[in-house]
């Protein structure tokens, strides 16, 4: 296996851990342990108790029924704990595919979600969300990629970097295309529970056979720290997903899964304040856009905490991106990371302060490239 380097992560590693504002996460603002242990009422007998031993190779028992209970059917049997949703959909990826198998990826997309296929030797066929539609995802074009030969489709709605979404009756649809040719449907649903407009999307295991979801506290929850996420899968795939965990990780950490299991039994108390700020932050950021419309081209998120704005008059902001950090101490991620060089991508889900502080600075910098 090969894999290309992730432009994403390479830009991160250089600014991330330097930047004065951070406007480029796709997550909410983080919690910390003390809030974490305040919302949970987890107490230092708790931790005392814990015991360093193995754990299970598709995780707790008790922590299974919790995230089957909420986004499965009910049946712990279908998921499997996991290091980050990373881990969960590498294993799936590996576990289900083969060189030469096709599958549809999404562009602008995650690199996880784009890469890993293409370094598995997988011929992808490309569904490209077009600016011009405000990246608003057609149906009809995705039922003319897929053929007979399609093992996955592989998505992530609400869409990172885009922040756009499609409707119930569009996953219904997307499920039928899938089915009509027996292809596995992956959806990677970080932003599930972060709608503005609509309810949430019914979970993709629960309308599908080979349907698979994938969670994480990493998005919503303000746990990236933690490094824990989830998948809802067919039995079968999870067999095969743990005969490859057997030579890696083994399982979850059991601290990590007591933190996770209390978190999940409080998860409204951890997600609620996080979608109340997002949701005044996203109305900020629209203002600011708004009032830059000559700066600047784009269409509120319908979900997450990022949007993927068009710099105007830049057909690769790199540079940009680069003299803002440089001179201003404000980190966003150019869209060259995602294959749209034209466009940054910008957080809203930090807090409140730092955004508008954060807007401002690039409201500087715009001026000083022209625009």
């Amino acid at each position: 296996m090969r894999l290309r380097s992730a432009p994403l992560e390479d830009w991160l590693r250089d600014y991330y851990f330097s930047a004065e504002i951070d406007i480029s996460s796709s997550g909410v603002q983080p919690y910390s342990m003390a809030e974490l242990r305040a919302m949970t009422g987890l107490r230092q007998t708790d931790l005392d108790e814990l015991v360093f031993d193995d754990g299970y190779s598709v995780g707790a028992p008790a922590l299974r029924e919790v995230i089957a209970g909420r986004w499965g059917s009910g049946d712990p049997a279908r998921v499997m704990t996991a290091n980050g949703s990373s881990e969960a959909i590498s294993l799936v990826l590996m576990a289900l595919l083969q060189p030469g198998d096709e599958v549809v990826v999404v562009e602008p997309g995650y690199h996880l979600l784009v890469e890993f296929a293409v370094g598995l030797g997988c011929k992808p066929r490309v569904w490209r969300l077009d600016p011009a539609r405000d990246f608003r995802p057609s149906l009809d074009e995705l039922a003319a990629l897929v053929t007979d030969r399609t093992r996955a489709i592989i998505v992530n709605f609400p869409q990172n970097p885009t922040g756009t979404s499609i409707t119930e009756p569009e996953l219904r649809r997307m499920v039928s295309i899938a089915d009509s040719v027996g292809a596995y449907l992956l959806w990677d649903a970080a932003f599930a529970s972060m709608v503005y407009d609509t309810e949430p999307l019914p979970n993709v295991a629960t309308l599908y056979d080979r349907g698979i979801d994938f969670g994480t506290f990493s998005k919503a929850f303000g746990l990236p720290g933690l490094r824990f996420g989830w998948c809802v899968a067919p039995p079968e795939v999870l067999t095969d997903c743990v005969r490859i965990r057997d030579y890696t990780t083994l399982h979850v950490a059991p601290l990590i899964e007591l933190l996770a299991l209390r978190v999940l039994r409080n998860a409204d108390a951890f997600l609620e304040p996080r979608l109340k700020q997002a949701k005044v932050n996203r109305e900020i950021f629209g203002q600011w856009a708004e009032a830059h419309a000559d700066q600047i081209s784009v269409s509120l998120p319908m979900g997450g905490v990022a949007a993927f704005p068009r710099l105007n008059g830049l057909s690769n902001t790199d540079a940009f991106c680069d003299d803002l950090f440089q001179r201003r101490g404000v980190l966003v991620i150019p869209g060259s990371s995602f294959g749209a060089p034209e466009h940054i991508r910008l957080g809203f889900g930090g807090p409140t302060d730092k955004l508008v502080e954060g807007l401002d600075r690039l409201t500087q910098e715009l001026s000083t490239w022209g625009g």
